[in-house]
């Protein structure tokens, strides 16, 4: 840091400290409750909180995301300072409980917006010069959208169910999250290679790392609560463009079975071929199928815009037989829940992440694997070099700028109800008998 922009930085703090003294003195009555706060704000190991923050509600969300990837080399060294902060936090006296009595967003006043700033001026998400009034102004509303931004929250500026939980949950609890998270980084904190991708499961996106930068993140569906994606360690292989899709022995015998005998046509509609063990073709005419158990063949879908994984699969070893792949049903990934497969990965713009994957094997450009994609030729594509994928189980991590991110604990591995909010509300689609993707109807 230059010697200019060390006193800069230090006439912004002055020029805070002085407007909070302001701030006090207009607003007498909750006097007792800012000086508290203030005690906080103002500990020496707050960092530089105040001076990330930007009232401009689009600028602050856009502020949380960062191109330092979860893992690399100072993940470790990020969410141990996020834990240094939080234990100051739990220290004195964590944050408030915020308890409105209406929906909360811009525009409305309420009491209760009192505690909703005090709790966001703790975390770092509202400066203290914005004061203790009851009115839910533009301040707030930006302060809400950063709150929400880091917890993996639509951004809409307003306390619905999911962010009143998520603002309620104690600061001791995510202290807890915290520490729990700091051992499953440290056990992914060697070398990850030059290049890599990383599923995060509870987040349920993905990153795409180069050079320890982020090239490329994005949303993803994966497994469900009863049919959990496994954390594995990989190396991705092949990018399969119209893929085949195989469907599993539990589809077959407990929804294709029953839709055949309903709708006679369902395969042919689909695109669904059967055969048997030596390659051959079976007519669906000559399967009888009200019998009890279904014919020992293979149920395989065509290519194309109706198949169940679309234009892409992506493939890398593994013993639970899991891979990445495309969907037609893209309206998922606008879902705040994404939990939703039996253990693979949907991605979102996989083709994007395609072409990442490819580009060090040579006549795969993206516009070649759009001409492709749009022939419908089956086309296993093997990588000249396998790039290591990591699926991980981290609901909590902190990126450089000390921006501190947390996320549902779907699974319910970290410990502590308050952390599997979608769960305990019972929000989950239920699995059923789907397999890796939604039965093609």
């Amino acid at each position: 840091m230059s010697k200019k922009t060390g006193i800069d930085a230090y006439s912004r703090r002055a020029f805070l400290r002085s407007a909070a003294t302001v701030g006090a003195a207009a607003f007498a009555a909750p006097a007792l409750a800012q000086s508290a706060i203030d005690e906080l704000i103002n500990a020496p190991r707050r960092g530089n909180w105040d001076d990330q923050f930007d009232a401009n509600a689009s600028r602050s969300a856009a502020a949380i995301v960062s191109t330092n990837p979860i893992l690399g080399p100072g993940a470790v060294a990020n969410v141990q300072q996020a834990i240094y902060d939080y234990q100051t936090i739990v220290a004195n006296g964590g944050w408030p409980q915020v308890n409105p009595q209406q929906k909360l967003q811009i525009g409305v006043i309420d009491p209760s917006v009192q505690a909703l700033r005090q709790r966001l001026m703790v975390s770092g998400d509202l400066p203290r010069t914005a004061g203790l009034s009851g009115s839910f102004d533009s301040y707030v509303d930006g302060a809400v959208k950063r709150f929400q931004a880091r917890h993996g929250l639509p951004q809409d500026g307003v306390i619905g169910e999911f962010t009143l939980k998520a603002l309620n949950v104690p600061a001791e609890t995510r202290l807890a999250q915290l520490n729990t998270n700091l051992v499953r980084i440290q056990a992914m904190s060697g070398d990850l290679g030059y290049r890599y991708v990383m599923v995060n499961i509870p987040a349920a996106y993905i990153e795409a790392v180069e050079n320890n930068r982020v090239a490329l993140r994005n949303t993803a569906i994966v497994g469900s609560i009863s049919r959990q994606s496994p954390v594995l360690n990989s190396k991705i292989y092949e990018v399969i463009l119209n893929p085949y899709w195989t469907a599993p022995r539990s589809i077959i015998q407990k929804d294709i079975m029953p839709l055949m005998r309903k709708d006679p046509t369902y395969l042919s509609r689909n695109n669904i071929r059967l055969i048997d063990g030596q390659g051959n073709e079976v007519s669906p005419d000559t399967i009888d199928w009200n019998a009890e158990k279904a014919p020992n063949l293979m149920f395989r879908q065509d290519p194309g815009k109706i198949n169940a994984m679309s234009s892409t699969k992506i493939n890398f070893h593994n013993e639970h037989a899991v891979y990445m792949h495309d969907t037609p049903q893209q309206g998922l990934f606008n879902k705040l829940m994404r939990f939703e497969s039996s253990g693979c990965v949907r991605v979102q713009n996989v083709r994007d992440l395609s072409t990442w994957l490819l580009k060090d094997t040579p006549g795969w450009d993206r516009q070649q694997m759009e001409h492709v994609i749009q022939s419908r030729v089956n086309t296993p594509i093997r990588l000249t070099e396998e790039v290591p994928v990591y699926f991980v189980y981290i609901t909590a991590w902190s990126a450089k700028d000390r921006v501190v991110q947390f996320r549902d604990d779907i699974y319910q591995r970290d410990g502590a109800t308050e952390l599997a909010l979608q769960t305990t509300t019972g929000i989950e689609r239920s699995a059923g008998s789907v397999e890796d993707d939604i039965l093609p109807q």
